[in-house]
């Protein structure tokens, strides 16, 4: 009999997941004490901007094998297995807050049925499976014990579907056979190769994984500044790099640092995690810093350039931490944006899909633009903080023609420097492309 599945939680982790388990035909329900965004699903419409998602919500819907629920207690109560992906937000101290993963094994110790197996999903520190499994059981009788698995998930906002979907890998920490079968039932129709260990190893993957490649972006960072020092060019260097297969291509695009809900909330709890144990994790820390450091370093380099920003007509064209996605979540966009408000700017912003999160978190400090040229027109400073398709579209002569003054400073090296002459552009890890417009700067 196929087992019935609850996702505890439909936000990112929780919805695709959940959505794409009904695409290999498993029953799910994905349930949220949300009521907007339980009555947004079940009209068809996802609540969060990814890729695919709403198409693949709709046709399993459709086919019946996806269904949404605020009703907790009925929804657990009828599971064969709970999966938790709920949030764990940070704390002032870095520390992962694990408030929503212990009111979900509450009610899960209340409501749920014999023999359901609880998977969690959501991202938790080293040893967090066992305390939950742990304090569930004490909940119940001794003959109604659960077991838990580790299943940590591995999607980028911007294409979570195929991550699911078509993912390298399904890491399961088990502690008995049963449970690792069951999973492997779960997850039949995905092929994907499995990662088979315990509960602490599959936790410490995720951590593991998530910090290599926040300290890949910050280890790059630092190269492409040091080669602004030495009159290098990062795009060469990277290249070069890239062909060594040790090393690879991907999480090599200098910038001006991550964001999201990710990478900075794992590299900061990780590093507390090994402080609580004794051990510092000083490459986890230097990419702390580095990042840092790098969300605003073309916000010094204009200042260094103009002197005062008051009254100074700022463009700032991307606001997502990453392209294809609305999330705002530790976006360098959104800090700069709020220091160039702070010094007086006079700010309009742009971004395909993050205004209206963007609404929310800069109310009337900012002017709001319809388009990329419309938000360029008349500025005389352009920051480019998301490589948004719409915004690499643009060419050196829309700047020179639409912009009072071309003065670009882009965050994320969208444009060849060889094609960017007629206006001032500023890039990372790059030479500075400087003309006739750097006499008007001050």
């Amino acid at each position: 009999m196929m087992e019935k599945i609850v996702m505890a939680g439909v936000g990112y982790v929780g919805l695709v997941t959940g959505a794409s388990l009904a695409q290999t035909g498993k029953n799910v329900l994905c349930a949220d004490i949300s009521e907007t965004k339980i009555a947004q699903l079940n009209k068809g419409v996802s609540p969060i901007y990814e890729p695919g998602l709403e198409e693949l919500i709709k046709r399993n819907v459709e086919r019946g094998t996806l269904r949404f629920t605020t009703d907790m207690k009925a929804a657990y109560q009828q599971a064969d297995v709970i999966f938790i992906c709920v949030g764990t937000p940070e704390e002032l101290d870095g520390s992962a807050n694990l408030r929503f993963i212990y009111e979900v094994a509450e009610d899960i110790a209340t409501y749920a049925q014999e023999n359901t197996l609880i998977v969690m999903k959501s991202t938790v520190p080293v040893g967090t499976n066992r305390r939950v499994i742990d304090y569930i059981n004490e909940r119940r009788t001794a003959e109604e014990q659960l077991e838990i698995v580790s299943a940590p998930e591995f999607l980028s906002q911007g294409t979570a579907v195929k991550d699911t979907l078509e993912g390298s890998r399904i890491v399961l920490g088990v502690e008995t056979g049963r449970a690792e079968q069951r999973m492997r039932d779960v997850y039949a129709g995905f092929h994907q190769p499995f990662v088979v260990t315990d509960l602490a190893s599959a936790e410490m993957i995720k951590y593991a994984s998530n910090d290599f490649l926040a300290l890949k972006l910050s280890f790059i960072n630092d190269i492409a500044n040091l080669c602004e020092k030495l009159g290098a060019n990062i795009d060469g260097v990277t290249r070069g790099m890239g062909f060594d297969r040790r090393i690879g291509k991907a999480f090599l695009n200098a910038g001006i640092g991550y964001g999201g809900s990710c990478f900075p909330k794992d590299t900061k709890a990780l590093y507390r995690l090994a402080e609580d144990v004794g051990y510092e994790m000083r490459t986890v820390k230097a990419a702390i810093d580095v990042n840092q450091a790098q969300i605003y370093k073309l916000l010094h380099q204009v200042n260094a350039d103009f002197g005062s920003l008051a009254g100074r007509k700022v463009a700032v064209l991307g606001l997502t931490f990453k392209p294809n996605t609305d999330d705002l979540r530790e976006s360098p966009g959104i800090w700069n944006v709020i220091e160039l408000v702070k010094a007086g700017a006079d700010v309009t912003v742009y971004d395909p899909v993050g205004m209206e999160n963007a609404k929310l978190l800069l109310s009337d400090s900012v002017t709001y633009a319809e388009s990329a040229l419309t938000g360029i027109t008349d500025a005389e400073i352009c920051f480019i903080f998301t490589e948004w398709q719409e915004i690499k579209a643009l060419t050196s002569r829309d700047f020179s023609e639409k912009m009072r003054r071309a003065h670009i400073y882009d965050g994320r090296n969208c444009f060849d420097i060889e094609e960017m002459g007629d206006v001032h552009y500023v890039s990372i890890g790059r030479p500075e492309v400087q003309d006739e417009q750097l006499e008007l700067l001050k």
